[in-house]
């Protein structure tokens, strides 16, 4: 029997005011309605303090969130923030100031890892203030949903005994 690793959380992070920056809380917010109940659902700005205090505790996260490193609309990247350190690009194709890369190492300074943190970036074409994504981003989003949907799935499930 399979269940959700405790305390595991789905998070997009973006500024839904700044074109492509909505990105990665487009993509969660597809996956809402078809994660696990008992996986724990957040969006956030993407400033370090308050993911750090958000995923404090969870046993499994997947956080979601736009980039900008020049590679072309809608690339994918996947990292095992427990296995590997984000590339030194990650925090400079963020458009936060303290933000993901830096509250994850500095969470991995202080020994608060969550046991499981898989980060995905969404390549952004446009940032600037506005609600709209860019066409290629747009369009990419349901398919990059299905993809980490999968993935929730197989990394925060655990296998359970039946019990007798």
């Amino acid at each position: 029997m399979m269940t959700m690793h405790p305390n595991s959380m789905l998070i997009g992070v973006g500024n839904p005011f700044r074109s492509d920056d909505r990105a990665g809380l487009e993509v969660a917010r597809l996956l809402q309605g078809q994660i696990p109940r008992e996986m724990k659902y957040l969006e956030e700005t993407g400033d370090g303090a308050e993911l750090l205090e958000a995923w404090k505790g969870a046993g499994c996260v997947v956080l979601i969130d736009a980039i900008q490193s020049g590679a072309p609309p809608a690339t994918i990247y996947r990292f095992d923030a427990r296995a590997e350190r984000l590339p030194a690009w990650f925090s400079r194709a963020s458009t936060h100031t303290f933000g993901v890369a830096e509250a994850i190492e500095l969470a991995r300074q202080m020994g608060e890892l969550p046991a499981k943190l898989v980060v995905y970036g969404i390549e952004g074409l446009d940032f600037s203030p506005g609600t709209e994504l860019s066409p290629d981003v747009a369009e990419a989003l349901p398919a990059i949903a299905k993809l980490i949907l999968r993935e929730v799935v197989k990394l925060c499930a655990v296998r359970v005994a039946k019990s007798v």
